[in-house]
């Protein structure tokens, strides 16, 4: 932790680093849902917000194991790289890991493949059912406000219904970061104590912290192939089609989530260090940049989340 100092003679000698302020509250709240609820759960798909959440919890507990378990929805569509990543981490920290497979909805026929081969959309049914499965009734995620205007709009403690829906309307004042986690039976609350990190504070935060990463958020060659202003890594998903053609790139991924809709960006930043002048030269954020279900309408990711998605 590091302290700045303030101000001049008699005045507050100290204050917190900018990270240091976003980590007290992140572990704050961690806290208080450990508090509150009786049965959380973090959602850890082995990207770069959920490893960090996970890293929070780690110093928020210690030397006390996690009191949480980890929830991760797999698409079958997920990098290698990403899931190879997140069976180490649950593995060196002795951490239970829960999957809810879409795979096998489709194999049962309780959920139909997209024409455009993407299962992000498909997430949502797979999470409720596991959810009311575990009578989970806090999940807590990675998302951050400067992601997008419909994260934008979330509270750091966001009700949900007995449906999984997200109504704005329905969101409590947190007024000096006090947090309501009150919810009638059915009922459960998704937490999001990276709200107010940005993406270039995770970074700098990942660097403070020394915190490791899948390879494929630094620069790396791989096959891609355009769609939509996009590089596409091929898979069993779908891609590519009829007159994509592949081409060998040196690429990073901002942003990681499902093959079929997560684009790869340019880049020559091996490093963290490169990676975040890159960043804090950018104009997009991750999710304009590189999810291609963002761009499927303005309110595509508020209509998701009115259905129950994350």
């Amino acid at each position: 932790m590091s302290i700045e100092p303030i101000g001049g003679a008699g005045d507050t000698p100290y204050a917190l680093s900018h990270l240091d302020a976003l980590e007290s509250e992140a572990v704050h709240v961690l806290r208080e849902v450990a508090g509150e609820f009786e049965r959380p759960v973090i959602l850890f798909s082995g990207g770069k917000d959920s490893i960090v959440m996970l890293h929070l919890a780690l110093k928020a507990f210690v030397p006390a194991p996690v009191p949480f378990a980890l929830l991760h929805v797999d698409t079958g569509h997920n990098f290698d790289e990403v899931l190879a990543h997140r069976d180490r981490t649950v593995a060196e920290h002795g951490l239970r890991l829960h999957v809810a497979s879409v795979q096998d909805y489709i194999d049962r026929g309780e959920l139909r493949e997209r024409p455009d081969g993407t299962r992000n959309p498909l997430q949502t049914v797979p999470l409720l059912d596991a959810i009311a499965r575990h009578r989970f009734d806090a999940v807590l995620g990675g998302g951050r406000r400067d992601e997008e205007k419909a994260r934008a709009k979330e509270r750091v403690f966001s009700l949900r219904d007995e449906f999984g829906g997200w109504d704005p309307r329905r969101q409590r004042p947190e007024l000096w970061q006090l947090y309501n986690g009150r919810h009638s039976p059915g009922e459960h609350v998704r937490v999001f104590p990276l709200s107010n990190f940005t993406e270039l504070d995770v970074w700098q935060y990942i660097a403070r912290e020394r915190i490791e990463l899948p390879s494929i958020y630094y620069a790396h060659e791989r096959e891609v192939f355009a769609r939509d202003g996009m590089w596409l890594a091929p898979g069993a998903w779908g891609g590519p089609r009829d007159g994509e053609r592949l081409e060998r790139r040196r690429v990073r991924y901002r942003t990681v989530g499902d093959m079929s809709c997560t684009g790869a960006v340019d880049s020559e930043a091996a490093t963290v260090e490169a990676v975040i002048t890159e960043i804090a030269a950018s104009r997009l954020t991750e999710r304009g940049a590189t999810r291609a279900d963002d761009k499927l309408s303005e309110a595509a990711m508020e209509d998701r989340k009115r259905e129950g998605y994350f």
